[in-house]
């Protein structure tokens, strides 16, 4: 596994005390307090989430840290580790989404957001550090959303129900950001419990948290960044929902969530195109696979969701067409060493593979995969294994 080290090149120490560094560094003095949020992996629910579907997210031990105190001024300033910049930005700023961009925008948003929600939001001082892997479909973003969100909160002593966060965190990226997310990045960077698995019903935004006690059971999910360059994510992603929204239209439905398994084939009937039809049997077939995982998970047969997974991957690769030579690739050399299943997991054309492995074998299943993409000739993946952790949370 390769050596993680801050922005600065220095190995990391703690991102909690790196993000502290940061602040003390960029304002001359403690914080009044950090708070954290996690990155996410979806265990399995691929784009089911604009079809009105399940998802079962879970919070990965990798987080963003925020080292935050309020301020007298009238401008947020803050400061990141990644970017070693820092950024001011005042009210008007925070009411025009678009007024700031790249990667401050996302803390602009969340300002935005909560004042548009009548909040009455602090100015403050932030220094933000994270060791959630950008751009690998792990959800840095909600993870900055979520760990800024919980920071204002909390220094401006505002009242904002837990159900109602991820909703303004999305709206954040959605409506000042600009990015059509959905909600279960959000939900899972701010609602997920350490050992669970984080069951959301992305019509009514019921959750469950369903029990997903890893380490108990002597599994370990071993993520693997493929590394492999996003290929056209933004037109692919926008074509396969346009599919699924017009197959809803022609079969009368309201989405996609609607088609039960056991109805799939007539449904499929009545389409003609056979691409839309690929698309619609990934989506309602991972439906089911999210419940019958869940299923599984509640009776603690923890080793038995691997077929799922496997699966899910399959119909990604073949039904909704968003896999890629990297992923595949590990996705079979984790199997062929031994996982109980394995599948590419975010929105497709790169990212991360996950694969449910026994704990002591997770170095066999590495080496498999490096092995395999050397062959390959890919450029050499990342790993690390992951246990179900907390959301949003104040740390001190």
């Amino acid at each position: 596994m390769t050596e993680e080290r801050a922005a600065t090149g220095r190995p990391e120490t703690s991102v909690t005390a790196r993000a502290t560094a940061g602040f003390i560094e960029a304002y001359g003095e403690k914080p009044a307090g950090v708070w954290a949020a996690p990155g996410r992996v979806n265990l399995i629910g691929e784009h089911t989430d604009y079809n009105d579907g399940f998802v079962l997210p879970f919070a990965l031990p990798r987080r963003t840290v925020v080292a935050a105190a309020p301020d007298s001024g009238r401008r947020w300033t803050v400061w990141s580790e990644q970017a070693d910049e820092r950024v001011a930005f005042g009210r008007a700023d925070a009411a025009e989404p678009g007024r700031v961009t790249g990667w401050a925008a996302y803390v602009a948003g969340v300002v935005w957001a909560l004042r548009e929600a009548d909040h009455d939001v602090p100015v403050a001082r932030l220094a933000i550090a994270s060791d959630v892997p950008l751009g690998a479909g792990l959800s840095s973003s909600a993870a900055l959303e979520a760990a800024v969100q919980a920071a204002l909160l909390d220094l401006g002593d505002l009242t904002v129900p837990v159900a109602d966060r991820p909703g303004l965190a999305q709206r954040a990226e959605n409506g000042y950001v600009g990015v059509p997310t959905g909600i279960m990045d959000q939900s899972a960077a701010i609602r997920c419990r350490a050992e669970h698995a984080l069951f959301l019903d992305c019509r009514s935004l019921a959750v469950e948290h369903v029990p997903f006690d890893l380490g108990a059971a002597g599994l370990a999910i071993l993520v693997i960044d493929s590394r492999a360059p996003h290929r056209h994510v933004g037109g692919e992603y926008a074509a396969r929902r346009a599919a699924c929204e017009y197959a809803a239209a022609t079969l009368d439905v309201p989405a996609l969530r609607d088609i039960a398994v056991d109805h799939l084939d007539s449904a499929l009937a009545r389409l003609d195109d056979p691409v839309v039809r690929r698309r619609v049997r990934h989506v309602v077939t991972e439906n089911q696979r999210v419940l019958e995982t869940v299923d599984l998970l509640r009776a603690n047969r923890l080793p038995e969701i691997g077929p799922l997974l496997t699966a899910s991957h399959a119909s990604m690769r073949d039904d909704f067409e968003i896999t890629v030579p990297e992923v595949d690739t590990a996705v079979e050399a984790a199997l062929s060493a031994g996982a109980y299943g394995a599948r590419m997991t975010g929105g497709g054309f790169g990212g991360c593979v996950l694969a449910l492995v026994d704990a002591a074998a997770t170095d066999t299943v590495t080496s498999a995969v490096t092995e395999a993409y050397a062959e390959r000739g890919f450029a050499a993946p990342d790993f690390f294994t992951a246990l179900p952790g907390a959301g949003a949370e104040r740390l001190g």
